[in-house]
C-alpha cells in the first residue's frame, strides 16, 4: 500500500482525503458534500412551505421569500441531486466495468473541488446578505436589474461548480470508452454504466451552452457587456435559450443515472435478468438524442410563432415513447420474478406510479395551448417535483441503501429504511399532489404570500404537512446512517446475495486498487454467470497478478480551484473597490501557477506488488473463514 494509506491519526486521514485520487474515496467526498447541499435546500424548502401554511403570513418578507426559492432551486439542482448521482457514478461504474480507476483520477479530484468551491461561493452569499433572487432560471430581464451582488455570486459560483461537471462527464466518458474489462462489450455494460455513459455525454454538449450564458450575464453584470440588453442592442430572449439549451438535457442527465439505478435494483431483487435489455439500452440513447429537441417546450408563452411551438410540441410527446419503453421493462422484469422487498425495492416500487404521474404532467406541458394556461402556474410547481422528486430523489435513496454496503463495508439497517421510506413517499405525495390543483385553480408560482377566500388555503395547509412528513423521513436516514456508522458490522461481498455485476464480486469496501486481476466478462451480468457455473471465486481473471501502477494522491487539484475561488470575490467587487482587481489577478495567477507545477512535476505514480496483493487475498479468505 502507498505510504500515505499506511499513516494513521487524524492530520494523516484529513490530509489522505483532501489529496485523494481515488475514483471511490471521491464518490464518498461527493456524496457527502450532496447530502449537505440536500440539507441545506431542504431547510430552504421548509421554509417556504412554512411561509405558505396560512394566507398573508409574513414569516418572511417578499426578498427573503424569492431569495429563498432561488437558492432552492439552483441548491437542489446544481449542488445536491447531480453531485449525489455523480457519487454513485464514481464509486460504482468503474467497478461494474473492471476498471482500477478512472481514466484521468488527477481531474476526478479537480472536478470534486470545483463544485465543491462552487457550491461554497453561491452560498456565501447568505453571509453577506445578498443573495441571487431572480428564480433558478435567473431570467435576463430579472437577473440585470437585480441590485447588490447576489446574482454575481449564482455566476460565479456555477461557472466554476460547471467547470467541474464537464470534466466529470468527459472522465467518465473516456473510461467507459477506453477501461472496460476484456470481453465487457457495449451490449454486455450493465445499465447503470450505460445510463452513466449517455448522461456524460449529454454534459458534454449541456454544460458548454450554460458556461456560455454565465459568461454573458458575468460581463453584463460586472464588466459592462450588453449581450442581454435589449436598449443597448442585446436580446433578453436568448438567455432563456441559451439556459433552457442546457436546461432541458440537464433534467435527463439527471434521471437517467436514476433509470440506471433502478434498472439494477428491479433485477436483483426480482432475481431476473433486466426484461428487454437491448431496448432499454436504445431507449436511453434515444432520450439522450431527443433530450436536445425539446427545449423551447420552456418557453411557449414567449411568442415564438405557432410553428415553433408546434415542433417543440411533437418533440415533447416523442421523447414520452422511450421513457414509456423503460417503464414496461421494468414492470415485465418485475413480473414473475421471485421478489425481496428490501428498502431499495420499496424505493424503486415507488418510482414507476410517482414518475409516471410526473411524466404525463409533462406531456400535458407539451400542448402549447394547456401550457399557456398552467404556465407559471403552481401545476408546474407539482409537475417538476413530481419528476425530479418521484424519479431522482428516490432513486438516489434507493442508490443509497443498495451500494452503502459495498461503499463502506457495512448496511444501513432495514427497519429504518422502511420507515424512511414510508414517511418520505407519503409526505412527498402529499407535498405535490394537491399542487396541481391549485395550479388549477390559478394559484401563480413564486409568490410569497395569498389572500384569504380564494379556495387555496386547505391544499397549501395538507402541502405544508406533506413537506414536515418528509423531513422526518429524512431525519429517520440520517439516524440510520449515524447508527450504522458507529455499529460498524461488517458485510461480505455481496450482502444482498444476489448480486449480478462485477461490484459484487470483490470485497466491501474494494481494496484500493479494485480487482487482484483484471476480471475477464463472460456475458451480461457476468457475476450471475459465474454464480450459476458453482466458481468459488466469482471471477475469472483474464491475466494472472502482476504489479499493478497506481497513481500518487496530490493537493493541487484543490489549490487550483482555490485560486479559482478567490479570483471570484475579485471579479465580483473589483467595481466598487480599489482591492477587487489585485485579488482577480492574484486568484488566476495563483490557479495559472498550481497548473504550471502539475505540468512541470513528473510524477509518476508507484507499484503495488504482486506480493502485497496475495498477501492482500489471503487476508480477505482469513477474514471469510
Amino acid at each position: 500500500m502507498s505510504s500515505v494509506a499506511q499513516k494513521s491519526g487524524f492530520g494523516a486521514t484529513l490530509w489522505d482525503w483532501l489529496t485523494t485520487v481515488d475514483h471511490k474515496k471521491i464518490g464518498i467526498l461527493y456524496l457527502l458534500g450532496g447530502l449537505f447541499f440536500f440539507v441545506l435546500g431542504g431547510i430552504e424548502a421548509m421554509i417556504i412551505r412554512l411561509q405558505l401554511i396560512t394566507p398573508n403570513n409574513d414569516l418572511v418578507s417578499a426578498g427573503l421569500f424569492n431569495d429563498l426559492i432561488t437558492m432552492h432551486g439552483t441548491t437542489m439542482i446544481f449542488l445536491a441531486a447531480m453531485p449525489m448521482l455523480f457519487g454513485f457514478m464514481n464509486a460504482i461504474m468503474p467497478l461494474q466495468i473492471g476498471a482500477r480507476d478512472v481514466a484521468f483520477p488527477f481531474i476526478n479530484s479537480l472536478g470534486f473541488w470545483m463544485f465543491a468551491f462552487g457550491g461554497l461561493f453561491l452560498n456565501i452569499s447568505w453571509l453577506f446578505g445578498e443573495v441571487p433572487d431572480a428564480g433558478w432560471t435567473s431570467y435576463a430581464s430579472l437577473s440585470l436589474h437585480s441590485p447588490g451582488h447576489g446574482i454575481d455570486f449564482y455566476a460565479i459560483g456555477l461557472q466554476i461548480a460547471g467547470g467541474g461537471t464537464l470534466m466529470a462527464g468527459i472522465n467518465f466518458l473516456v473510461t467507459i470508452i477506453n477501461m472496460r474489462a476484456p470481453g465487457m462489450t457495449y451490449m454486455r455494460m450493465p445499465l447503470f454504466t450505460w445510463t452513466t455513459f449517455v448522461a456524460s455525454a449529454m454534459i458534454l454538449f449541456a454544460f458548454p451552452p450554460l458556461t456560455i450564458g454565465l459568461f454573458f450575464l458575468t460581463f453584463d453584470r460586472m464588466f459592462g457587456g450588453n449581450f442581454f440588453d435589449h436598449t443597448m442592442g442585446g436580446n433578453t430572449i436568448i438567455w432563456e435559450h441559451i439556459f433552457w439549451i442546457f436546461g432541458h438535457p440537464e433534467v435527463y442527465i439527471l434521471i437517467l443515472p436514476a433509470f440506471g439505478i433502478f434498472s439494477e435494483v428491479f433485477s436483483v431483487f426480482a432475481r431476473k435478468r433486466l426484461f428487454g435489455y437491448t431496448a432499454m439500452v436504445f431507449a436511453t440513447v434515444l432520450i439522450g438524442f431527443l433530450g436536445f429537441m425539446v427545449w423551447a417546450h420552456h418557453m411557449f408563452t414567449v411568442g415564438l410563432g405557432p410553428t415553433a411551438n408546434a415542433i417543440f410540441a411533437v418533440a415533447t410527446m416523442a421523447i414520452a415513447v422511450p421513457t414509456g419503453v423503460k417503464i414496461f421493462n421494468w414492470l415485465l422484469t418485475i413480473w414473475g420474478g421471485s421478489i425481496k422487498v428490501t428498502t431499495p425495492m420499496l424505493y424503486a416500487l415507488g418510482f414507476i406510479p410517482s414518475f409516471v404521474m410526473g411524466g404525463v404532467t409533462g406531456v400535458m406541458q407539451g400542448a402549447a395551448p394547456l401550457d399557456y394556461q398552467l404556465h407559471d402556474s403552481y401545476f408546474i410547481v407539482a409537475h417538476f417535483h413530481y419528476v425530479i422528486v418521484g424519479g431522482v430523489v428516490l432513486a438516489i435513496f434507493a442508490g443509497l441503501h443498495y451500494w452503502w454496503p459495498k461503499m463502506f463495508g457495512t448496511m444501513l439497517n432495514e427497519l429504518l429504511g422502511k420507515i424512511t421510506f414510508v414517511f418520505f413517499f407519503v409526505g412527498f405525495h402529499l407535498t405535490f399532489l394537491i399542487q396541481h390543483w391549485l395550479g388549477f385553480w390559478g394559484m401563480p408560482r413564486r409568490v410569497w404570500t395569498f389572500m384569504d377566500g380564494q379556495g387555496w388555503n386547505l391544499a397549501n395547509f395538507v402541502s405544508t404537512i406533506g413537506a414536515l412528513s418528509m423531513a422526518i423521513g429524512f431525519t429517520v436516514m440520517v439516524i440510520n446512517i449515524i447508527m450504522t456508522t458507529i455499529k460498524n458490522e461488517r458485510v461480505g461481498n455481496d450482502p444482498w446475495g444476489d448480486g449480478r455485476t462485477l461490484e459484487w464480486a470483490i470485497p466491501s469496501p474494494p481494496p484500493f486498487y479494485n480487482f487482484p486481476a483484471t476480471p475477464l466478462v463472460r456475458g451480461l451480468d457476468t457475476l450471475w454467470i459465474e454464480k450459476m457455473e458453482g466458481s468459488k471465486e466469482m471471477i475469472t481473471p483474464a491475466e494472472p497478478i502482476t504489479d499493478i501502477h497506481m497513481p500518487h494522491g496530490s493537493i493541487i487539484p484543490m489549490l487550483m480551484t482555490l485560486g479559482l475561488f478567490i479570483a471570484g470575490f475579485g471579479a465580483m467587487f473589483h467595481q466598487e473597490t480599489s482591492w477587487g482587481l489585485g485579488v482577480l489577478i492574484f486568484g488566476l495567477a495563483f490557479t495559472f501557477v498550481t497548473m504550471a507545477i502539475r505540468s512541470l512535476k513528473d510524477d509518476l505514480g508507484y507499484y503495488v506488488t504482486k506480493e502485497q496483493i496475495l498477501q492482500d487475498q489471503e487476508n480477505i479468505k482469513r477474514g471469510r473463514n
